[in-house]
Parts: structure tokens; sequence; C-alpha cells
């Protein structure tokens, strides 16, 4: 029989869904709508759209300025046509990752199973015999979403995310990404440190994705690929106070359609060590290995070098113009 707490939790996400089918919500559970039936369409189909649709994606000059800036400042030995070949398929990949996250959300089990092979699953399965938590150390690939959903085919795992503006989207969002655990899981909001280490103490694996510029007060500057970049701290703290090991995991789109590639890393040993500086760098480099494997896959767009040290005038082409620069 279910507990009141387990009575009281059902009936306020009873309420919440039932707010989210008012009038003003509707044009955007029909935008979902047709997201669904575009997932169910052949996976060489999503692919082809992609590579059809990319081009579009030049139309958002801010966000096309900040993939050339970091593609520029990140891999200054390539060559101009290096770059420009990297960008045309980083802006496929961008525009794949809207499929695959219909994919991630939308698709039977038996059909994701088909599309991916899977190594190192013998790491899970020790901290799982050893009963302790892991903290499952990832990166924004454009891919993310869909590895996710291949991990949690194996083992049940929390996420942290941000919840997103639209409440429709937020709720489906946090629907699409527990729905394929085996065991009860949480999405844990960004900021709730409390319940992702309490989760870890708990036994938990906890998905978490530390390369992202959040601000100077809960970062130090550490280089990403030689630039100095703000870098979260957390990740040594969250598994020193979760008693968690650290297991990092990538997932990789291969070519020519050939489905993905899901790895798991051998866990971090003597980690953290106690010095903050020297963890968030070794954080930092284990991801520069990865994106090296498949630059093209990695979110460019997004702002990692926003931030500045103190002094050094900004980095992307919007921001110079609100310097005055």
């Amino acid at each position: 029989m279910n507990s009141p707490a387990n009575f009281w939790m059902i009936m306020s996400a009873t309420r919440q869904f039932l707010s989210l089918i008012s009038p003003r919500y509707w044009p955007s559970w029909l935008l979902l709508a047709l997201w669904y039936l575009l997932a169910q369409t052949p996976y060489r189909f999503q692919w082809w759209l992609a590579r059809v649709l990319s081009p579009l994606l030049r139309l958002n000059k801010k966000r096309l300025g900040i993939a050339e800036t970091n593609l520029r400042l990140c891999f200054p030995e390539w060559s101009e046509q290096q770059r420009r070949r990297a960008l045309s398929e980083n802006l496929f990949s961008t525009a794949m990752a809207m499929m695959e996250s219909g994919m991630a959300w939308f698709w039977p089990k038996w059909r994701l199973r088909r599309l991916y092979r899977v190594k190192g699953l013998q790491h899970l399965e020790q901290a799982r015999r050893d009963g302790q938590g892991a903290l499952l150390l990832s990166l924004h690939f454009t891919t993310l979403d869909l590895g996710c959903a291949m991990l949690s085919q194996h083992y049940a795992f929390d996420g942290m995310y941000t919840p997103h503006r639209n409440p429709v989207f937020d709720w489906v969002q946090r629907k699409g990404r527990e729905r394929y655990s085996k065991e009860s899981t949480q999405a844990i909001p960004r900021n709730s440190v409390r319940t992702m280490v309490s989760r870890l103490r708990q036994g938990k694996f906890v998905w978490y994705a530390p390369d992202r510029d959040l601000g100077p007060k809960v970062s130090i500057f550490v280089p990403f690929f030689g630039v100095p970049a703000a870098t979260v701290t957390a990740t040594g703290s969250i598994a020193r106070m979760g008693r968690a090991k650290v297991i990092p995991f990538t997932q990789r789109r291969l070519p020519s359609g050939r489905g993905y590639e899901l790895v798991i890393h051998p866990p971090f040993e003597a980690y953290p060590s106690g010095d903050g500086y020297q963890d968030t760098l070794r954080v930092n480099q284990f991801m520069e290995r990865e994106i090296i494997k498949c630059p093209e896959q990695y979110f460019w767009a997004q702002p990692r070098f926003k931030t500045r040290p103190p002094g050094a005038e900004p980095l992307y082409p919007h921001k110079r113009k609100l310097a005055g620069l």
C-alpha cells in the first residue's frame, strides 16, 4: 500500500499536470506532438533532415559567433579551412541533437537498444557491489540526452538539470529523462547540492556535467584547451561529501549514421586529492581528451569563456560590443 507521503506526491504531480493543459499551453503541446511524430520516423530520415536543416542555424548570429570563437580559441593550430569544416559539422550535430532528444524521450526501449553499443559497464557494477554512490561525470556533447537514455537502460541514476522556462517543456524534459530508469530516480535542480549529496550517500548514481560557465562566485580559473576558463570546483567537494566515486561516461555519434558508442570510463583514482585547483584541472583535462576524439559533437555554441579574469577583455563579439570595444 502506498504511504501517505507517496499519495501526496502523486496528488501534487497530478495537480501540476492538470495546470499544464490550460488553453494558454496548447501551442506548446502542439509543438511537442509534432516533435513526437518526427521522432517516430526512421533514423536515417532524421539524419538526413538534420543535414538539410543545419544551415538554418547560421541565422542565429550570436550563437554562431560564439561557436566560431570557441573553435578558434581551443584549436589555434587548425587552419581556417579545418575550422570552417568543424563548424559546419558542429551545426549538423546541433540540429541532430533535436532529433536525438526526441529519440531519448519518445522511443521505446527496444528501438533504442538496436542503435548503440556500450563499453565499461563493469565499472558501475563494481560501484554497485561496493554499495558506493557514483558521481557520473559527463560533459555537454550534443548527444547528451541520448547518452543519458542509453545509460539508464543499464543503471538507474538521478540527474542534475536546469529547469526550462516553459513549464510544459520542463515537465516533458523531466519525464523524458526519468522514463528509462528501472527504479525510482529524481531530477535534481542544479542548485540542490544537498539533495545530490544525500542521494550519493544512499549509494545512488548521480549524473553531473561541470563544463558550463556559472560565474566567478562558484568557479576558479583553470585552463581549458589552454584558455583560462571559469570552472566550477564542486566536483571534488560533492564526491567528498557524498563519499562517492567519480565515474566518467561519454557517448559519441558514429560516422555515416551507424549509431552510437557509449563508454563508461574507469573511476578517477585518488580523487578528490584535497587540492581544489588540481582536482578541477583534472576534470578539464579529461574533458579535453574526450572532446578531441569528436570535436564536432561538442556544444561549442555555449559561452564557455564568458567570465574573464580581472582586467581581461571579453572574447565574444556580442560581449565586445556591450563593452564598447
